[in-house]
């Protein structure tokens, strides 16, 4: 009797727990997202919990942008005495030749390029810049939690998060995955998190949305709430939970 009355205070404090983890991912989402439009049907690329937010539109393909220790080859078409290759610096700057240092990082290689341009304008005339990406970090996804094999894995294809969660070696036994959370950089200070359900993506095998990852995304698969307990069960009570 004790047992199973310390049994079901424990399974009380996980569903707490529990509640806690998924309330505190669903109130990340809108404060992201809340200046940038309203409710909508939430079936929609880019809607979660009926607000809009712009990391989660689906775009399987963004330009790479810059990091920190990214080597850039810089080509002026009719300057070639400016020619240089630069390494983006630990402060996230570029120190030009000749020229006021430019801000590269979390840039890509457009926006770069118009900075460049810009910070020449008055030395030259109508600078004509190339930019070649020569070494940088090549994108990659987390995984931890309930997976085989937690951890950094790249990023060499458009990759979902069922596929990355197979890459990861699959879901353990101790997985909730009908909750599992993909958090994702809308900038610096500013994560977005999301739950799929996994568990009913597989089951009625509709992977709408099964997302695609973006480099740095981190997918993490909570404990299931009877692998949480099960060590206060003895063996027949555990059996009455799973098998009621």
């Amino acid at each position: 009797m004790r047992a199973l009355t310390i049994a079901v205070l424990a399974l009380a404090c996980c569903a707490v727990q529990q509640a806690l983890v998924v309330a505190v991912a669903q109130d990340q989402r809108p404060r992201v997202a809340i200046n940038h439009a309203g409710q909508a049907d939430a079936t929609v690329p880019g809607i979660a919990d009926g607000v809009w937010s712009p990391a989660l539109t689906g775009e399987r393909r963004p330009l790479y942008r810059l990091h920190l220790n990214d080597v850039l080859q810089i080509g002026f078409t009719f300057s070639p005495e400016y020619d240089q290759e630069l390494t983006v610096q630990p402060d996230g700057y570029i120190m030009l030749k000749s020229a006021a240092p430019v801000y590269a990082e979390d840039k890509t290689l457009p926006e770069l390029q118009a900075a460049i341009q810009f910070a020449y304008a008055t030395i030259l005339n109508d600078p004509e810049v190339n930019l070649i990406l020569k070494q940088f970090d090549k994108p990659s996804f987390f995984a931890s939690g309930q997976v085989a094999h937690p951890g950094k894995y790249e990023l060499g294809h458009d990759v979902t998060v069922t596929e990355a969660l197979a890459m990861a070696g699959g879901l353990t036994e101790k997985a909730k995955h009908s909750q599992v959370v993909l958090f994702r950089h809308t900038s610096h200070d500013q994560v977005e998190t999301r739950l799929l359900n996994v568990k009913e993506m597989l089951k009625s095998k509709d992977l709408a949305e099964d997302i695609h990852l973006r480099p740095d995304d981190m997918l993490f698969v909570p404990q299931n709430v009877i692998s949480k307990i099960s060590r206060y069960l003895p063996v027949s009570s555990l059996a009455m939970y799973v098998n009621p």
